[in-house]
């Protein structure tokens, strides 16, 4: 009996690393016969294990999902990732998110080995989470929004605007993101024949959801970072293009994707795209950047630079104006 028990958690564990496994193969890494792992896999679906199987040559058998959750079959290192995840998700911003993680975790506390236990216990004390500081959003809404964009199906929602406006949007879901402390959803905006990105928070679901749609490719392979810059300049006051005498492998390593984009002139020379809440910020954070610059937009930005350049000069006793050095004092 116990080489059998023994025998079902490797088979177990064999149908959780592959896809699909054929009965010969499986019986040749178990070291049994066909008819065995028959029995055995009966033996699992009794258990409550979805096994699924196929007849012919692409047939075989798979673990599928089923309608109850039956025990997991976890080695440390999953169970330690499990419970670390599940301690990040008592700090979310999901509403009904940080209770389940608890009574998730005290579950999974209860089942783990001293070996296991010992290891997340040190993690764990090693971790400070920080509590989302962002308006909190409903786990059944990011699921229902997961699930049209993997059933590939249009949402339809009441959205409202940063300025309390209210609008009846229908659009093709493509990625859930989590940036800022607010959750964004990046899609194509039906009505308007261009990518979006909308605030979870600020969507009011409708159903049905709409038609089934052939997915698009994404305006950025890198849709998190897509998001991100999407987010930033939505809530600049103020936008700027600079002409940086660097050339563009250099002034990489000084603008990071979060201050701007950056796109080669020449071999010597780039153009910064950036923005700030004021132009006084963005004019100090210029002259962060150690290259000589010239102000391309907006005309406004001048009088901020050679402000500072006035107030620098001062400092450094010379005339910035005029380029004298001043005279002494006695």
């Amino acid at each position: 009996m116990l080489a059998t028990s023994a025998r079902l958690l490797q088979l177990l564990t064999l149908l959780q690393t592959r896809r699909a496994w054929r009965g010969t193969d499986l019986a040749e890494r178990l070291g049994v016969g066909t008819r065995t792992v028959r029995n055995d896999v009966a033996r699992l679906r009794e258990l409550g294990y979805p096994v699924e199987s196929a007849v012919g040559r692409a047939g075989g058998y798979r673990l599928g999902a089923g309608a109850t959750l039956p025990p997991l079959l976890l080695d440390d290192d999953e169970a330690c990732a499990v419970a670390v995840g599940l301690r990040a998700g008592v700090v979310g911003g999901v509403l009904g998110m940080a209770e389940a993680s608890v009574q998730a975790l005290t579950k999974l506390d209860q089942m783990l080995p001293s070996r296991v236990r010992h290891r997340v216990a040190r993690l764990a004390a090693a971790i400070e989470g920080v509590p989302a500081e962002g308006p909190p959003v409903a786990v059944e809404v990011l699921t229902a929004i997961a699930g049209a964009t993997q059933d590939r199906q249009q949402l339809r929602f009441d959205y409202t605007t940063h300025d309390g406006a209210v609008t009846r949007r229908a659009a093709e879901p493509h990625r859930l993101v989590h940036v800022h402390r607010h959750w964004y959803l990046l899609a194509w905006d039906v009505d308007r024949a261009d990518w979006r990105t909308f605030r979870v928070d600020r969507i009011a679901l409708r159903t049905p959801n709409g038609p089934r749609f052939v997915p698009r490719d994404p305006p950025d392979p890198d849709v998190g970072g897509y998001v991100e810059r999407s987010v930033r300049e939505a809530i600049w006051q103020h936008r700027a293009r600079i002409l940086l005498h660097a050339p563009l492998r250099e002034a990489a390593e000084r603008v990071t994707p979060a201050i701007g984009t950056l796109e080669a002139v020449d071999e010597s020379t780039c153009e910064l795209r950036t923005g700030a809440d004021t132009l006084p910020v963005l004019a100090v954070y210029l002259g962060f950047l150690g290259f000589d610059f010239e102000v391309l937009d907006p005309p406004e930005l001048l009088e901020h630079v050679r402000v500072l350049a006035d107030r620098y000069g001062r400092a450094a006793g010379v005339h910035a104006t005029s380029g004298c050095a001043a005279p002494a004092t006695s």
